[in-house]
């Protein structure tokens, strides 16, 4: 196995994390985005209540259409990108890195559903040569963690925050869930399972695998309160998670979205050439930029709305950005309203503001609705 550095490391009793989980499957709404088939109790409802969909604009910039691949990046460092672009499903579709060492590889996270998770798994395993060895969740959310089970028993690692939410959604899960049936995704039969990290750390976390270099670094709160990045120096590669959405509209759910656009900042001034985001293809400093703007252009737009006592839903239907229209889920707009609601007047947390988000989801299809 690889040489680690530590620092304000915990270390958790595999049997004792293990213990957590209790034989459930994973069916809290508010980590996933969808209902658990084979549940034996209802699930919360949904945080993200369904906002109509956008029409794509023949006015905006087009988007690319990628596809499915294990691309390597550098010697013994590969990214597993999974499809998307106009017309092609995205919701819970993310991005992962394998990096090879002499007897193991590393995983930079999970996936969300069994099909998505055993392709990378079996494609890197291929590729190296080797099993999988330890893997590391970027955030708590369940389209990263959701195929933890898939990589056991390795260690799993998170940020402290990390892991103590996946702990309340392992607490959360009624008994004998399953994956919902989702074409190319799952077919409905398999348990689900969540698998806590045992290994935490607060600020970042280096390993050597093989002669390469990964630091996982903790930079402030983003897209959730507990965001890290991998960063490979030598190779200048970064692996962003969630605080890189590309050409996907980013989801701002459990984000600080002033502090995100800071950390965007802060990418921008390392010494990186490529970067994967969570969401989207392969990328650089340029698309980086490109997501930031998104929510530099959207800020004033609310903050004018919200000077004007518009609630969010009214304020969400009222805005346009045709710019980022063609832009994979545009919709997300309306939970981005929401959160930077919160943070004008003071009532931002990490947890997801479900009643807020109901409510303008609500208004903002109804005041759509009579504009058709």
């Amino acid at each position: 196995m690889t040489n680690r550095e530590k620092n304000d490391v915990r270390q958790f009793d595999r049997r004792q994390a293990l213990g957590l989980m209790g034989a459930a499957g994973l069916g809290m709404a508010s980590a996933w985005g969808e209902q658990v088939a084979g549940a034996q109790a209802a699930p919360p409802p949904n945080p993200n209540a369904p906002v109509a969909p956008w029409e794509p604009s023949t006015s905006a910039p087009a988007i690319p259409t990628w596809r499915t691949e294990l691309k390597q990046l550098a010697p013994n460092v590969w990214t597993y990108i999974q499809a998307g672009g106009p017309n092609i499903p995205t919701g819970g579709i993310s991005n992962a890195l394998a990096v090879a060492g002499p007897d193991h590889w590393l995983a930079v996270d999970a996936l969300g559903q069994p099909f998505h998770t055993k392709a990378f798994i079996a494609a890197a395993n291929k590729a190296t040569g080797k099993p999988c060895g330890r893997l590391v969740n970027t955030h708590h959310h369940g389209d990263h963690v959701a195929g933890n089970q898939f990589f056991l028993p390795v260690e799993i690692v998170s940020h402290e925050y990390c892991r103590d939410e996946v702990v309340k959604m392992a607490a959360a899960v009624p008994p004998g869930a399953k994956f919902p049936k989702r074409e190319g995704g799952a077919d409905g039969t398999e348990d689900r399972k969540i698998a806590i990290p045992v290994t935490t750390f607060s600020d970042r976390m280096t390993y050597r695998v093989g002669n390469i270099v990964v630091e996982f670094l903790f930079i402030d709160p983003a897209h959730t309160w507990g965001d890290i990045v991998a960063y490979l120096p030598a190779e200048k590669i970064l692996f962003a998670g969630d605080i890189f959405f590309n050409y996907v509209t980013p989801y701002g759910h459990n984000a600080h979205i002033s502090k995100w656009i800071e950390v965007c900042e802060k990418i921008n001034k390392m010494d990186v050439n490529v970067i994967v985001p969570g969401h989207g293809p392969l990328a650089g400093k340029k698309e980086l930029a490109q997501m930031a703007d998104y929510y530099r252009a959207l800020i004033p737009e609310v903050k004018k709305r919200y000077a004007a006592r518009m609630t969010p839903g009214q304020a969400a239907a009222d805005i346009k950005l045709p710019k980022y229209q063609n832009w994979r889920g545009p919709e997300q707009l309306v939970n981005n309203v929401v959160r930077l609601y919160a943070e004008f007047n003071g009532t931002l947390i990490s947890d997801v503001l479900v009643e807020a988000n109901t409510k303008a989801a609500q208004e903002y299809n109804a005041l759509k609705a009579k504009r058709v």
